[in-house]
């Protein structure tokens, strides 16, 4: 009898163990990226590792952009419960709030990822965004980036100047307004439009994504005048859940979730900065693509540009007012702000 309990008892372990480790968060977030993107891939990898680095607790089905909803709507599906999360570009919120515009992209602040991460995750962004979030029933778990992006055109485009009534697609909020007070004519369409914008004439330029990523998807066949490296955007893309589904996260999911998205970004970062190189050398060998690379007094000229828009954006909302104050607050401490 002894040695039946055993064998019950052993038998009981085994399954409680199984039963420990077996999936319990079934994820399904929306990217701001087609399955066909280098990004998307990206991505797809980092739910793959969450599975691995969680032992099958968390399972994260990724959809492509307009899977479930528009790629701008994705904020109202993860705070219904719609979806349990995204990853996504934080600029197109800034209809909801200007703040969302201003921390997603302010333009001229950046000159590296890094410092882009070092005010999220250890300047008082990473608590900031959760302010701004939380009471549309969203956790921000981390940030990451697709780098200094390109800029694509269909004309040649050397300094501030040749903005002037240029057609440029860009995101809402700050972004646009910055090439307003430029003379550029903004354009709101998702990436997934740029390629057929520019090729009908519906737009002339595109404030788009990594060099890399516009020369795989052809954009260069029909805006043969990048400039690169990219002289105003490095976007904040954010990993963000449903605030109830977090908070029925045990604590070692939550730090999976969040170190996990650390890496992602750095993961990110390299992978397409590598991309990047081997894209302009290939760009730089066709005869029918001119690389564009603007000087240095241009790039202050349009960041002087920008920099003006961030107290006119602050003074549209108390979020944006204390986005400004930590942003300029961080760049100050740093050194980083003339």
């Amino acid at each position: 009898m002894k040695r039946t309990y055993l064998k019950v008892a052993v038998a009981v372990l085994m399954l409680s163990g199984t039963t420990a480790t077996a999936q319990e968060f079934d994820l399904t977030f929306q990217s701001v990226d087609p399955a066909g993107n280098p990004n998307f891939a990206i991505q797809k990898e980092w739910t793959e590792r969450v599975h691995k680095m969680s032992g099958g607790r968390i399972a994260i089905e990724l959809l492509p952009v307009g899977s479930v909803v528009e790629y701008n709507e994705t904020q109202e599906a993860v705070g219904s419960g719609i979806l349990d999360g995204h990853i996504t570009d934080v600029s197109y919120f800034s209809g909801k709030d200007p703040a969302f515009g201003l921390i997603a992209n302010p333009i001229g602040a950046w000159a590296s990822p890094d410092e882009m991460f070092r005010f999220i995750n250890y300047g008082g962004g990473y608590e900031l965004m959760n302010e701004l979030e939380g009471p549309y029933g969203l956790r921000f778990v981390g940030a990451t980036t697709t780098g200094l992006e390109g800029f694509v055109s269909d004309r040649p485009l050397d300094g501030v100047a040749d903005l002037k009534g240029l057609k440029v697609r860009a995101p809402e909020g700050l972004i646009q307004e910055v090439f307003a007070a430029a003379g550029a004519v903004p354009v709101n369409l998702p990436y997934s439009e740029v390629y057929t914008s520019l090729d009908k004439g519906v737009i002339d330029a595109a404030d788009s994504t990594v060099f890399s990523t516009n020369h795989q998807q052809g954009l260069h066949k029909v805006a043969v005048h990048p400039v690169y490296p990219g002289f105003h955007s490095m976007p904040l893309v954010e990993v963000a859940m449903n605030l109830d589904k977090w908070n029925s996260m045990p604590e070692d999911l939550q730090e999976i979730m969040t170190v996990s998205v650390r890496d992602f970004a750095q993961d990110a970062v390299a992978r397409l900065s590598i991309n990047d190189l081997k894209a302009v050398a290939e760009a730089k060998a066709d005869p029918s693509i001119t690389v564009h690379n603007w000087p240095a007094e241009e790039r202050a000229k349009f960041r002087a540009i920008a920099m003006g828009q961030w107290s006119k954006v602050a003074a549209s909302s108390e979020n944006a007012q204390k986005v400004y104050d930590l942003l300029t607050e961080y760049l100050k401490s740093q050194g980083l702000l003339n």
